[in-house]
């Protein structure tokens, strides 16, 4: 058999190996958009509609009264301000500590930081729940339980966002820091002026995971939370339900609007969020 040939075999075997591939993951996004297909479909149908059968995709008239009723049965707009307040803040502090935290990990000299950076990461193994009642007890002796500032103190302390940002700069040049000291510089100015500006995409990342555990965070809230005025969207949204019913079609669109944001948000920092991902495992 001739090189020729046998070069043309495998290019033939490549190629059906890729369309194997492809096909492999267009059948899994279909997959993975057949429920927010359903959730976009059914919040414009009415409850009737909604169980008829044979079930249709698309229903025989936009029911969007859906939309409107969810902003007025309902304070829709305090727990979505109190949502995006409370994911805000929370974004832009943990990501600040975090920052900090691992830059004292990756660059500077401090005893036993190895060993304190493994006991931070135990905490990575530690299921929230065990730990839930007495943090309960914590915050409630504080007098924080039942206000935004308890919940976000429970918060604002991330294990995998140090892990994250300390593997980021691991994977940037230790001479940066060299040189950076030799010109007179110190770690603060260090850390704000060259460190951070190149570790954008890693900052990108870590803010998008953690706006959207906030943003999608239910169980929280629900122990912190007991004023209706002070509620997220997670809560607000469970009015629809009650022991014995359901509005589905209410549900489903507060649903859509709910996830809007993070829709917007991935959109914008999707190509920060890869690179945050690839170089986040260069370095150990």
């Amino acid at each position: 058999m001739s090189a020729t040939s046998i070069f043309g075999a495998r290019k033939t075997k490549t190629t059906a190996l890729k369309l194997l591939l492809l096909t492999v993951l267009l059948i899994a996004s279909l997959l993975m958009l057949f429920p927010f297909l359903w959730m976009l479909s059914t919040s414009l149908r009415t409850d009737v509609e909604t169980f008829k059968n044979p079930m249709n995709w698309i229903p025989s008239s936009l029911y969007f009264n859906n939309y409107k009723q969810v902003w007025t049965a309902i304070p829709f707009g305090d727990y979505y301000w109190n949502t995006i307040k409370l994911s805000v803040i929370i974004t832009v502090l943990q990501v600040i500590i975090c920052s900090m935290s691992a830059y004292a990990f990756a660059r500077l000299k401090v005893p036993f930081k190895n060993a304190i950076f493994l006991l931070f990461m135990t905490n990575m193994m530690v299921p929230w729940q065990s730990i839930m009642v007495p943090q309960f007890a914590i915050v409630s002796k504080l007098g924080l339980y039942n206000t935004h500032t308890g919940y976000i103190l429970v918060q604002v302390f991330s294990a995998f966002g140090i892990f994250l940002m300390r593997q980021f700069f691991l994977s940037l040049p230790i001479e940066l820091n060299e040189a950076a000291r030799v010109d007179g510089s110190s770690e603060w100015r260090i850390f704000w002026r060259i460190m951070m500006p190149l570790a954008k995409p890693g900052l990108s990342t870590l803010s998008i995971f953690t706006f959207t555990f906030i943003w999608n965070d239910y169980l929280a809230p629900l122990i912190y939370i007991h004023d209706d005025k002070l509620k997220t969207l997670q809560l607000g949204l469970q009015v629809f339900r009650t022991e014995h019913t359901m509005d589905y079609g209410l549900t489903m669109a507060g649903t859509v609007c709910a996830i809007l944001p993070m829709v917007i948000i991935f959109l914008a920092g999707e190509s920060f969020f890869t690179k945050g991902v690839a170089f986040s495992g260069m370095k150990n």
